[in-house]
């Protein structure tokens, strides 16, 4: 079940800030994204394939950043990170 996400004015705080605030929180607890993901069914098939596609890209573009960044001797930002 997805929890609400709840902010508390704080004192002077305007209500641009607490938006914001809000919006952070949202977008961190995943919630957006879950509802944008069950907005329609989707079978089983159907998110397999999806999975597949992304992998496919991801797998493209590691392997070209690989190629166009060693020229420049610039390291992938993926791999920086681990």
């Amino acid at each position: 079940m997805i929890s609400l996400a709840s902010v508390n004015l704080r004192n002077g705080e305007s209500q641009d800030s607490l938006l914001k605030r809000f919006r952070k929180k949202i977008v961190k607890s995943g919630i957006l994204s879950t509802i944008r993901n069950k907005r329609w069914f989707v079978s089983k098939s159907e998110t397999r394939r999806m999975e597949k596609k992304k992998a496919i890209r991801r797998i493209n573009y590691d392997a070209l950043s690989k190629i166009t960044n060693r020229s420049r001797g610039v390291y992938d930002k993926r791999r920086r990170q681990n």
